[in-house]
């Protein structure tokens, strides 16, 4: 099957998931992107349950404020290199603690902007999860209620230019329906 990035992929495809031959190593990383709402949370939830070894890395914990899309994507491949992330305090709208990663540990890290042009290469596999509109809106507003909804349209217009300028589909090895997205493999 060719990949979205044009070479053949036999590891995985959406409707039949991770073949068992290409299961995820000691040093795996993996990047899960979509827009809000589209179920990357569940599906890294869902990597995590089956293999307990897994490292799970939200942005959401990362993102410097209701404006860092762009910063926190920035700092994906850091991480995936210096094996270190830095929270953010919502609270105090701050930086926080400071979290380490094995490096002999499978690694997920899951969020809008997790994978770009400079993500994408040091990363083993990526995937795009891709839900509806209207979909998406309603999960996360459930999900977050009063304190997303004032925001929702600041983080879209974000999100749409983040994936204008970074085409995070077109650098997935797999694209997910995000109505599935919390079966693995």
């Amino acid at each position: 099957m060719p990949s979205a990035r044009g070479v053949a992929d036999n590891k995985a495809s959406p409707a039949t998931g991770w073949n068992a031959p290409s299961a995820p190593h000691a040093r795996w990383r993996c990047l899960i992107d979509g827009r809000s709402g589209s179920g990357k949370t569940e599906l890294a939830r869902a990597i995590a349950a089956a293999w307990p070894e897994v490292q799970l890395v939200k942005l959401d914990d990362f993102y410097p404020g209701w404006d860092g899309l762009d910063a926190a994507s920035a700092m994906v491949p850091q991480i995936l290199s210096s094996l270190r992330w830095q929270e953010w305090n919502w609270g105090a709208d701050e930086p926080g603690r400071w979290h380490e990663l094995d490096g002999d540990h499978p690694i997920v890290i899951e969020g809008v902007g997790a994978v770009s042009r400079a993500s994408a290469p040091v990363a083993d596999h990526t995937i795009w999860v891709e839900l509806d509109d209207t979909t998406r809106k309603k999960r996360a507003l459930e999900r977050d209620g009063d304190t997303y909804a004032p925001h929702w349209e600041r983080w879209a217009l974000q999100e749409l230019r983040f994936i204008a300028r970074e085409n995070p589909q077109g650098l997935a090895h797999e694209i997910r329906d995000g109505n599935a997205a919390a079966s693995w493999p």
